[in-house]
């Protein structure tokens, strides 16, 4: 025998009994939820993490050929141009440039540094290499092979400043005449004397910086 079958059940009138008459909604938002708009927050966040650490260069108070040096949180003290930080840079006035400068490549000498792994392309200084430093030459502000006719500075020096050296993108894409060569980022003298305009730290910072150092990296002077 098959079993009896309940009577069919008016649901609506059901649903009136319980909460009233039955109302037109509309919807005023989605709870389905934006899976692009979390992808592409995670990629902003894993791009964040991943972005190169940039160098930040300010004044130090009360010296104004020294400055403090921050990167991932550290603070070095750094040596500074004689001529102090000058938003207006020219040939031969010891100044600092205030800009933001992108690192391009470096020099060491060998047999001088403990490491040269670093993501930044390096060259080996040799006997002949020099940069030329004369506004008026057509190489000015470029590196040149010595003896050079115009004036220009030896990369072997005597001291250990270019033991490594890294070249910054000032005043070289584009050249302007007389408006600073060399600008370096290198080791710097003892006591933190001043430079001729570039950026100096002491050995045991260049190698601690140097293996993440890349051409992404930019050089930041500020007042």
């Amino acid at each position: 025998m098959y079993p009896l079958l309940e009577p069919a059940v008016d649901r609506a009138s059901v649903y009136a009994e319980a909460y009233g008459p039955k109302k037109n909604i509309t919807a005023i938002c989605s709870t389905v939820p934006s899976y692009s708009k979390f992808r592409e927050r995670n990629e902003a966040a894993v791009r964040s993490l991943t972005k190169p650490r940039n160098i930040v260069v300010r004044a130090r108070p009360g010296k104004p050929t020294q400055g403090l040096l921050s990167w991932g949180g550290a603070v070095f003290p750094c040596a500074l141009g004689r001529g102090g930080i000058r938003a207006i840079k020219r040939e031969g006035d010891g100044g600092t440039p205030l800009a933001s400068m992108p690192m391009l490549y470096g020099w060491f000498r060998h047999g001088r540094l403990a490491t040269t792994r670093s993501a930044l392309p390096l060259r080996q200084i040799k006997a002949r290499d020099g940069w030329c430093d004369a506004p008026g030459d057509r190489n000015y502000n470029r590196p040149v092979a010595l003896p050079y006719p115009a004036s220009s500075e030896a990369m072997t020096r005597g001291d250990r400043l270019y033991d490594c050296c890294v070249v910054l993108d000032y005043n070289i894409r584009p050249r302007r005449r007389g408006m600073g060569s060399a600008i370096f980022f290198h080791i710097a003298k003892p006591g933190f004397q001043p430079t001729e305009g570039c950026v100096a730290v002491a050995p045991h910072v260049m190698k601690r910086l140097l293996p993440h150092l890349s051409k992404k990296t930019v050089l930041t002077v500020l007042r």
